[in-house]
């Protein structure tokens, strides 16, 4: 854990508020999903389906914009380590662990585990860096302007 007499930096987004986006943007994507599970059925393909387009929209979203739908909302955006929008590459890295959860049977707790690793990795970064940020090569949630 961090010292509590060490403050982060003032553009670092708290961490419930990152979490409050990912809940907009969880909404978001699970209205996406419902419907394409409409249209195809919701067998193994849609969960293989649900998790290509997981994917695709945070990662995306962070690489083209610099936030997603829920980020903008709470004005964040992640940022690359050397300033401004992470790559494609570094997008796609940072959000890897979404696709846990489509593994059938095992998802679930898998996507449990790794959302409790990535919530005490933030917590204890003095950057507010989750593992999945680290993942990345160092990008960071920070506030918008």
């Amino acid at each position: 854990m961090t010292d509590p007499l060490t403050p982060r930096p003032a553009d670092t987004a708290s961490l419930p508020r990152r979490f409050a986006a990912r809940v907009i943007d969880g909404v978001l994507v699970a209205v996406i999903l419902f419907g394409l599970g409409s249209i195809f059925g919701f067998g193994y393909g849609w969960l293989v389906l649900g998790a290509v387009v997981t994917l695709a929209y945070f990662a995306l979203f962070d690489a083209l914009a610099g936030t997603t739908p829920g980020k903008r909302l709470l004005k964040l955006r992640v940022e690359s380590p050397g300033g401004g929008r992470p790559a494609l590459s570094r997008a796609v890295a940072r959000e890897a662990f979404m696709v846990a959860g489509a593994v059938p049977y095992v998802g679930p707790l898998l996507a449990l585990a790794l959302w409790i690793w990535i919530l005490i990795s933030i917590r204890s970064s003095p950057l507010g860096q989750g593992v999945h940020d680290r993942w990345a090569g160092g990008t960071r949630v920070l506030l918008s302007a």
